[in-house]
């Protein structure tokens, strides 16, 4: 069977090289080199090498599922290589984890993924590095993946560190990457948690309340969100209300994350809330949306400019019924203490929770991000604490299951205040089973539960 790009070869007199492959290949350049994000090289690089939607499928299948196996990729050339990986050429390494996901999870032909990784790396490298990339790939090709993690990674199958090895291994994560997944969910099937990080997530639309209704958007209703839809197919910026911001592609987790904040019950005023990290934008439209349909009016504070921008892009359709972007620091608060009604903090994370969308961000990260950020989330909370109102409501959030950034978090942030007590946020979760957090009141969603990002969520009263 002939997969697109088999046969798509670049203009020019001679050349053999696949536009598809070639498309993929720059996008692992662009993730390992300019530190750029999957989700935004991809399309890039279709648009430069001019693929249609055929081709674009397979180029972000090939290029996505490579960066998230990656790990398991590398232990397999490492045993096909006879010299350490990091002593050979990195574009011809990229290379080779391309044709290793063609050949071990994708259905292209074995002789087709050699030949058209062989052009590739003759067309950037040489002929000397296309004899040495065919000679590897021809080893990779002696067995298919089950075979290979039975090789490099056999599951000792007791519990223990060995069998955390090979689960790395096997599901392509960073070790300590795999010990925080395990602290955080001690009582879950560690190998079904990490499976479900490398299924390529589906595109969800959120509908964006008194600018579309979802029944208005292609594709199926959400099992729990009341505003999101699943798309089957397509690009979603073809979708009128998509393209007119009155919709747009948000992670189901996400919109739940808006729709608990604003289901919360406050006593008294409700006119002013409050979104302190919000770039890039997707919370903040939904909650905007969600305010304005009772009167109720949002601010979105994002300090990088370039995000502030982007949240400012997302807001365009509500018009004058939000008050905006302000270019501020969470830390430092933008507006006086204890006027606002509803706060967000959707606090900057590891984003271990988005490993589907954002396969990058297992290799980006390291055990050294994690404390500077859990003083960053500490602040921000204790901030939004400050700002919202007595018998307000705050939602603290993060894209990340990881103990030290939820219920460490909110422990130390409740030992410092008695002001502030934890509410129960499962309730305002209607219909959303198996969602019991760390701390009694608090929720964790999960991919391989719920098909979402693996949102934590608490919901905290000013007294």
């Amino acid at each position: 069977m002939t997969r697109p790009g088999d046969r798509r070869r670049q203009p020019g007199a001679g050349s053999r090289v696949d536009r598809p492959r070639q498309a993929a290949l720059e996008v692992l350049r662009a993730v390992r080199v300019d530190d750029a994000y999957t989700n935004l090289a991809l399309p890039a690089a279709i648009a430069q090498h001019g693929l249609g939607p055929r081709d674009a499928g397979f180029v972000t299948e090939l290029a996505a599922g490579t960066i998230r196996r990656m790990g398991t990729y590398d232990a397999i050339l490492t045993v096909c290589i006879d010299r350490p990986l990091r002593k050979v050429q990195v574009a011809v390494l990229d290379a080779l984890r391309l044709g290793c996901h063609q050949l071990l999870s994708m259905r292209v032909p074995a002789h087709a993924a050699i030949s058209t990784t062989v052009d590739l790396v003759r067309s950037r490298n040489g002929q000397g590095a296309a004899g040495f990339a065919n000679a590897v790939l021809r080893k990779v090709a002696a067995h298919d993946l089950d075979g290979w993690l039975d090789r490099v990674a056999p599951d000792p199958g007791e519990p223990g560190p060995a069998r955390r090895e090979a689960l790395a291994v096997r599901h392509s994560h960073p070790r300590w990457v795999v010990d925080q997944l395990e602290q955080a969910a001690p009582d879950e099937d560690l190998d079904t948690l990490l499976a479900a990080d490398n299924l390529p997530p589906r595109v969800t639309l959120v509908a964006r309340p008194g600018l579309v209704d979802r029944a208005e958007l292609p594709g199926t209703p959400t099992p729990y969100s009341p505003y999101g839809v699943v798309l089957e197919g397509g690009d979603p910026a073809g979708v009128p209300a998509v393209a007119e911001g009155r919709a747009g592609v948000q992670d189901e987790g996400s919109q739940l994350v808006a729709h608990a904040l604003a289901s919360a019950a406050v006593e008294g005023r409700d006119e002013l809330w409050l979104d302190l990290c919000a770039g890039p934008g997707g919370k903040a439209a939904l909650l905007a949306a969600l305010a304005a349909q009772r009167g109720a009016r949002l601010v979105a504070t994002e300090p990088h400019l370039h995000r502030a921008r982007l949240v400012g892009r997302a807001l365009e359709a509500l018009g004058d019924r939000t008050y905006g972007v302000v270019a501020a620091d969470g830390t430092r608060p933008p507006l006086p203490a204890g006027s606002v009604d509803r706060v967000l903090v959707d606090a900057p994370c590891t984003g271990l929770g988005a490993l589907r969308r954002r396969p990058e961000a297992r290799w980006r990260r390291t055990p050294d991000d994690l404390m500077p950020l859990v003083l960053l989330q500490r602040k921000l909370l204790d901030s939004a604490l400050d700002l919202v109102r007595p018998r307000g409501a705050v939602l603290y959030a993060t894209c990340s299951p990881v103990r030290a950034e939820t219920a460490d978090v909110l422990q130390a942030v409740l030992g410092t205040r008695k002001d502030v007590a934890l509410d129960d946020v499962r309730p305002l979760l209607t219909g959303v089973p198996d969602i019991d957090g760390p701390v009694a009141g608090t929720a964790q969603l999960w991919p391989h539960r719920h098909g979402t990002d693996a949102m934590f969520m608490a919901l905290l009263r000013k007294g």
